[in-house]
């Protein structure tokens, strides 16, 4: 492929942290990047917060998904309304469940909330979507999907063995090893959820406090960590479990209630040392150490974070802005890249990335006038 192959698609993705929708553009032609373009966000208003958070855990039909997906659809089209120039969008969703271990007669499965035909219908555009179903439907995780742009970041970037490490409400580790023909090849990948990252410090502050989040971790930092509650977080079985895995947010709500009688600094210290131990332990355990571990996401700005990570890994540990890259808008820029992958028929995952049998296609394609059945 050429770079006259190349499109302008914009990726929107609404995450585990559920603070707004991020939009950027990346020129791509599926497997190489050429340009990055704009970039948007669109917060949530506490009221459509609240609406997303009570529909978290649920399944298509429960009670409250319909409010979620009128909350998501709607927040997606204002902000796809402020771009121009654009061939194709990729449309996440939100994420409400997702359990891609099969369990009982149902086997796995995974819920993103927002129907993109819709979506289509109000834009005018052509929208990629359901990007995870597919994978989970042939025993993959369905989680990570971001190895595959990590992939052509390193490549676009001229990186080495490098990791990178997104602390958004969830952890997960990409091990990127560019030096093969391409993201499917095994061994160019591994990718799974490290453990949680600010979910749960973040429902905390809410919770205790009024605010959004534990700004640069200063309230985490003055506190000292509860050695008794971190132990019992660590023996939790995901974490002896062979990755590629993938976690549902509120996989540790243990770990939540069992800092709830302490003071807040040492309730947000506890959980901040989970975050850290999680992650570290995740990448000392690649099967070949990286170089330098590029972290993006909001946990980047966490002062308290990134000193702990520092101080746990032998290897340099940078905010991945000082690499040239955007560490707010990198899963919005993955969706955009994994759109095109949709549309020309790429994989989006392979065994390395989501434990599934081979590479594996996924996602659909709704034109402009496209209507939800």
């Amino acid at each position: 492929m050429a770079e006259e192959d190349a499109i302008w698609a914009l990726g929107c993705m609404s995450g585990t942290s559920m603070d707004g929708v991020d939009a950027a553009m990346v020129l791509t032609d599926g497997e190489r990047l050429f340009e990055f373009g704009a970039t948007g966000f669109r917060p949530y208003s506490s009221a459509e917060r609240a609406i997303l958070s009570a529909a978290q855990g649920r399944w298509p039909g429960d009670a409250g998904v319909a409010e979620a997906a009128a909350v998501v659809e709607r927040a997606h089209v204002e902000l796809i309304a402020r771009f121009g120039g654009v061939a194709l969008v990729g449309f996440h969703g939100q994420t409400l469940a997702h359990d891609p271990r099969k369990r009982g007669s149902a086997g796995g499965r995974t819920h993103q909330v927002g129907n993109g035909a819709d979506v289509a219908a109000a834009c005018g555009l052509p929208v990629a979507w359901d990007f995870r179903k597919a994978d989970v439907a042939a025993g993959g995780q369905g989680a990570p999907l971001a190895p595959f742009y990590h992939f052509a970041l390193t490549r676009r970037f001229s990186l080495g063995r490098v990791a990178f490490l997104n602390l958004g409400g969830v952890g997960n580790v990409s091990f990127v090893d560019p030096n093969h023909p391409d993201p499917a090849s095994p061994g160019a990948l591994l990718g799974f959820d490290t453990g949680p990252a600010n979910a749960l410090m973040d429902d905390l502050m809410q919770r205790r406090t009024g605010l959004a989040c534990d700004y640069g971790g200063a309230l985490a930092a003055s506190g000292r960590v509860k050695a008794s509650i971190l132990a019992d977080f660590l023996r939790h079985p995901y974490f002896t479990r062979k990755p590629p895995k993938s976690l549902d947010r509120n996989e540790f709500s243990e770990f939540a209630a069992a800092v709830d009688s302490l003071s807040d600094a040492d309730a947000l210290a506890t959980l901040a040392a989970g975050t850290v131990a999680s992650a570290s332990e995740a990448i000392l355990s690649a099967p070949v150490r990286p170089t330098q571990v590029l972290v993006s996401g909001g946990g980047r700005k966490n002062a308290h974070l990134m000193a702990e990570l520092a101080r746990a890994l032998p290897m340099p540990v940078l905010d991945i802005d000082a690499a040239g890259m955007d560490g707010d808008m990198l899963e919005a820029q993955a969706f955009a890249y994994l759109a095109v992958r949709v549309q020309k028929g790429l994989p989006l995952s392979a065994p390395g990335t989501t434990a599934v049998p081979r590479p594996q296609r996924g996602g659909r394609i709704s034109p402009p006038r496209a209507h939800a059945s």
